[in-house]
């Protein structure tokens, strides 16, 4: 298949970025970079990998499965079916992170999914240590190998317990900063959401009835597991504001919410009631 017919496929099958994806197959599957792709795009490829993943692609498997890597932050990061895909929004929650995070901290991320959260956190704080949690050991392991990738191996452990049962908390101390991107999309949501979405672990997604059931876990239930100015970080829908900031001032917490590079609300920033958040340059 060539540049133009590949471009073609995809366009066909409704993937509106045909033409950077199609030589984002080309380049991995034929090993190539894209400087030689412009001399080479009437060339016919022959690859059976590369026509397989066209396929793939053209029923809406994700591309970043297909990959089997994907970049956040200044990271890279190895994905499958047991991971969430690392998305540009939940890099705000990094961002906020790495500035508000105080310094030689110690902090748990709950959630951990692929890892992304915590190793680029870990990446751009050379100071700090983490602990990542999960339920599923599978996606623990890819987080682990994502953390030496990232050569951050050494300063995070990885612990696989149900993160609604927070009694495993009480062996490991408290923590500085407590970071989570949980599960918040409505149950009843889950069928109607993107294709693509389908392929990606439904627990990863799934907040319940509500889509909030581990925003009251988490903030109710770990705020005894913060250091005395310890800070919570957490991902929200873009229409959770509202719920998670009384579901915080329920709990004793003051409750700020920061927008993505998108505008929408995205990272709800809890501190006690007590302390008082100074502004984010």
């Amino acid at each position: 298949m060539t540049y133009n017919e590949i471009c073609q496929a995809l366009a066909g099958a409704g993937i509106e970025n045909n033409r950077g994806e199609a030589s984002m197959l080309i380049c991995h599957f034929c090993n190539i970079n894209k400087a030689e792709l412009l001399t080479r795009r009437d060339e016919d490829f022959n690859s059976e990998e590369l026509s397989e993943a066209v396929k793939k692609r053209a029923s809406h498997y994700p591309l970043q499965y297909i990959l089997g890597f994907w970049d956040f932050c200044h990271e890279t990061y190895r994905v499958t079916e047991d991971t969430l895909i690392p998305r540009q929004d939940t890099e705000k929650l990094v961002e906020l992170a790495v500035k508000l995070i105080p310094q030689g901290a110690r902090f748990i991320d709950l959630c951990t999914g692929s890892g992304c959260v915590a190793i680029s956190t870990l990446a751009a704080r050379p100071d700090c240590t983490a602990v990542a949690v999960d339920i599923f050991s599978k996606t623990l392991e890819i987080a682990g190998e994502n953390a030496e990738r990232n050569k951050v191996g050494d300063r995070l452990g990885l612990i696989t317990q149900d993160v609604l049962k927070p009694d495993f908390m009480n062996e490991l101390g408290k923590f500085d900063c407590i970071i989570s991107n949980p599960p918040y999309i409505e149950t009843h949501k889950i069928e109607l959401l993107d294709e693509e979405l389908s392929f990606e672990p439904e627990a990863a997604l799934n907040g319940g009835n509500d889509g909030l059931d581990f925003y009251r876990v988490i903030i109710a239930d770990y705020k005894k597991y913060l250091s005395d100015n310890g800070i919570m970080l957490l991902e929200i829908g873009c229409d959770q504001a509202h719920a998670v900031t009384a579901i915080s001032h329920a709990a004793g917490f003051r409750c700020e919410v920061y927008k993505d590079f998108g505008g929408n609300d995205r990272v709800a920033y809890l501190t006690k009631q007590a302390q008082h958040g100074g502004e984010i340059n």
